[in-house]
């Protein structure tokens, strides 16, 4: 059974950093893309990041661009969102999610994952 869970989420106040995980059991992480999405209350499902199956590419919402970097070790089955400078519009539910390798015009497609974490609430306080 495939599993992606979250952790590293919290409160923290506008400017602060804060660092989170996915971790994955049931699957080879290394054969999968891997993608952050996030939701806040009242609005859709949003593309964060993205980062392809061996790490060597990646790509930003322009809304994190240059505040939030998405990194991964194969080794460990784990995916990582640190987030740096957060502003109260962080605020959301943050999802990681795998899919199979593919084209990366698609990285930023949430249809295209195929496993889902169940989620971590961050929470930036101004």
């Amino acid at each position: 059974q495939v599993q992606l869970v979250e952790s590293g989420g919290g409160l923290v106040q506008a400017g602060d950093s804060q660092r989170l995980s996915c971790a994955a059991s049931g699957l080879t992480l290394s054969n999968y893309d891997m993608g952050w999405f996030r939701q806040a209350p009242g609005k859709e499902r949003e593309f964060v990041a993205a980062i392809s199956w061996s790490g060597a590419s990646t790509l930003y919402a322009d809304s994190v661009k240059g505040r939030f970097t998405v990194s991964r070790n194969n080794a460990k089955n784990t995916a990582f969102l640190q987030m740096n400078s957060l502003k109260p519009e962080d605020t959301a539910v943050y999802h990681c999610a795998a899919r199979p390798m593919g084209p990366p015009r698609d990285v930023a497609v949430a249809v295209r994952y195929k496993y889902w974490g169940q989620g971590t609430q961050v929470t930036v306080s101004s």
